[in-house]
């Protein structure tokens, strides 16, 4: 009995997820991000940035960044209602960052890949550890010439070259680079303890047409935080990489060590194969998950209050309350629209977006009877 109730509690899709909202543009949108108090952003393609404060019932195109309007904006972080920065993906300086503090009216020009032969991948804010005052971003590109890429942007440096981070000082393997899907294969750790004196700094996940790994580096912090001692990490997981088409895809992680990883093959999505693996020791030892996600997911994300997690893609939405181990799928009630499950490519619950304008925001009653996800302001850079 206790296998039969465990199969129907794996199997049976829970209802009601995503309510579908007006956009105002047909643009493929790649990144979202959710700052609370129902204001958020959207990025996409065409040099589109979309902006909401009333939690997505009316969404505001924002002026396009100067000489942008070609542009594919994979990457949003937004801090506040004025203040975003928005990274495009494209070959050498076709991968550039612009910085908004007036809600989207007018755009600066922030940061431009240097690398002819490099690509952008992901972007995030963080806090140098010995210079914990600085505000500084992380920019992941593709290798270029089998060396890493991560590039390190401070506040101010506008007219300044971007500059390799330490960790990037290294080789790289043969082709190895990471997905643009959704700007989160690069992950700032924050509380998360590795031992006494030892903290995840940040990881990050790339691979080869052969195989995929995930990165992660760890900071010793001392009282004076001098010196700050450094070491990075690449291990091998099993995810699915037999192909330049697999891989992963984005990763998540609480603010204690467990993280998951999604992902796929986005040539055959409805492949279920090695779509979901999890860690529970911040990155060093990861395992498949028993029941996967239904398909190629692009974007995970973890709901606090539910403890539960939700990942996306093109075939549907699928939920965790087990942190990782067992997926189940989230499927269209009889009120909602067919697909609204589906075509997806970005999540920052509430929100997630996907391709020809497509919003969805998080329905209160998909993970729980008394309320949807929350997020938290983030530190302006």
């Amino acid at each position: 009995m206790r296998l039969i109730l465990l199969a129907l509690l794996l199997t049976t899709p829970a209802h009601a997820q995503w309510d579908l909202q007006h956009s105002g543009t047909t643009a493929d949108l790649r990144g979202i991000a959710s700052v609370g108090a129902g204001i958020a952003w959207a990025s996409g393609s065409n040099g589109t940035v979309l902006r909401t404060e009333d939690g997505g019932y009316l969404w505001q195109r924002c002026t396009v960044p100067p000489g942008a309007d070609k542009l594919d904006f994979r990457g949003i972080e937004a801090f506040d209602a004025n203040t975003a920065i928005v990274m495009s993906s494209g070959k050498g300086d076709l991968s550039r960052l612009y910085k908004t503090t007036d809600g989207c009216q007018t755009w600066k020009l922030i940061a431009t890949n240097p690398d002819k032969d490099g690509f952008w991948d992901a972007f995030a804010p963080y806090s140098d550890c010995c210079n914990p005052g600085d505000q500084e971003l992380l920019i992941l590109g593709d290798s270029v010439g089998a060396e890493l890429r991560l590039w390190q942007w401070t506040e101010g440096w506008e007219e300044r070259e971007l500059e390799l981070a330490y960790e990037a000082k290294g080789h790289a393997l043969k082709d190895e680079g990471s997905f643009a899907a959704s700007n989160s294969v690069l992950q700032i750790a924050k509380t998360t303890q590795v031992d006494k004196t030892w903290k995840y700094r940040f990881r990050w996940a790339s691979g080869t047409a052969s195989h995929a790994m995930i990165s992660y580096v760890r900071v010793e912090e001392t009282p004076t935080c001098e010196p700050c001692r450094e070491e990075k990490t690449s291990v091998d997981v099993p995810m699915a990489g037999d192909s330049a088409a697999a891989g992963i895809f984005s990763l998540g992680f609480r603010t204690d060590l467990i993280g998951i990883a999604v992902g796929g093959n986005y040539e055959k999505p409805l492949s279920s194969e090695r779509t979901a693996i999890v860690t529970s020791d911040g990155a060093q030892d990861w395992t498949a998950s028993t029941t996967p996600p239904h398909g190629y997911r692009s974007a995970v994300a973890y709901d606090a209050t539910t403890k539960s997690w939700l990942t996306v893609g093109p075939n549907g939405t699928d939920i965790s309350t087990d942190d990782g181990r067992n997926w189940r799928a989230l499927k269209p009630g009889p009120t909602e629209a067919p697909d609204a499950d589906s075509h997806w490519n970005a999540l920052s619950l509430p929100f997630v977006v996907g391709p020809h304008g497509r919003i969805g925001l998080l329905n209160p009653t998909a993970l729980s009877a008394t309320g949807a996800a929350s997020s938290q302001p983030r530190a302006k850079p």
